[in-house]
């Protein structure tokens, strides 16, 4: 048995050569071809199953890919890349809950896997699981910092989420580590199907961005909403606590008073801007503080102003008052210098 085997599985490795050789000139229907021969053979080859799912989906043929992809789990239940040609599949055929499912799996399969990561990320981004996302795609990069796809997927799912300034940043460093990304999208074959998409996706994304009416200034409304957040409670809580400081040692109950209403009408105007920016605190602001720590770092303290003011009414003393002032004008100063060298165009 095992010298008719061996003939057998040269073949079958004959075959998938000569398939890949035909995906990677466009050539999907050859390829499947090959694949099919293969499989006739060895009915439960996962790489010949597996491949035969990414030549459908190069092809644009999902609804095909995904029994393919199905079959290519079943005969390898441990293996990522199976899994990701489901997940694919069901994202393309709009299966969204199955999909989230199928990159929950891959998760948990490779928490160490670079390529485990970024491509459940997109998996999960497709499926509109948005949190879940981009934590995989920030885990991906960890993971494969000098991987352009790794950085690509993070621009893709910052995209999806909106976050335009990280998906920016992000696929200018895909770009400096690849600059054949740019091109991805023309590639044929199922080599680089993963960048052909991820690329294609964030392409897409921009352009919905820059046509549609409703999300054409989706970036300089972000900015804005972020400055006007600190700028606003910073200059409420500057002038309110200024005014605590210099009622306190002539007048130190009403001072207190005064704190308590100040924080109260300062956490009010925090509570109305913030409000203006969904998923600030689940989503912007883990980002930002990747991508843009200065800026996080002045909401958290623009945020932290009203609590001192709180503490100063509890305990008294200068020292709330002074940090208080001291954290409203360097959030303010921060975020005026930020505007100035990126101004909102």
């Amino acid at each position: 048995m095992p010298n008719d085997a061996a003939p057998d599985q040269s073949a079958a490795d004959g075959y998938l050569q000569r398939a890949q050789l035909l995906a990677e000139l466009g050539r999907y229907d050859e390829a499947a071809e090959e694949l099919d021969a293969a499989l006739a053979g060895h009915p439960g080859h996962a790489e010949a199953l597996t491949m035969l799912a990414r030549v459908h989906l190069a092809a644009d043929r999902s609804a095909e890919a995904l029994p393919v992809a199905e079959a290519a789990v079943a005969a390898a239940p441990g293996a990522v890349s199976p899994l990701v040609a489901r997940g694919f599949a069901l994202v393309d055929l709009g299966r969204w809950r199955a999909a989230a499912s199928t990159g929950d799996q891959i998760l948990a399969l490779g928490p160490d896997d670079a390529y485990a990561q970024r491509s459940a990320a997109a998996i999960l981004a497709g499926a509109r699981n948005g949190q879940p996302a981009l934590n995989a795609a920030w885990r991906g990069v960890e993971l494969a910092p000098e991987t352009a796809q790794a950085h690509l997927v993070l621009g893709l799912v910052a995209a999806r989420l909106e976050l335009y300034d990280l998906a920016e940043r992000a696929y200018g460093e895909a770009l400096r580590l690849d600059p054949q990304v740019a091109a991805a999208r023309h590639d044929p074959g199922v080599i680089r199907l993963e960048q052909r998409r991820y690329a294609e996706a964030l392409e897409h994304l921009a352009e919905a961005a820059t046509m549609d009416p409703a999300r054409r200034d989706a970036v300089p409304t972000a900015a804005e909403g972020l400055h006007r957040l600190v700028l606003h409670g910073a200059g409420w809580s500057l002038v309110a606590t200024v005014l605590v400081a210099v009622l306190a040692p002539v007048a130190p109950g009403p001072s207190r008073v005064l704190a308590v209403l100040a924080a109260l009408g300062g956490a009010l105007l925090l509570w109305r801007n913030a409000a203006r920016l969904p998923g600030l605190r689940d989503t912007v602001l883990p980002g930002l503080l990747r991508a843009d720590r200065g800026l996080a770092l002045s909401v958290y303290a623009v945020a932290a102003a009203p609590v001192l003011l709180v503490l100063y009414a509890l305990v008294g003393g200068p020292w709330p008052l002074v940090a208080g002032i001291t954290v409203a004008v360097v959030a303010g100063f921060a975020v005026l210098a930020r505007a100035g060298r990126h101004p909102v165009r």
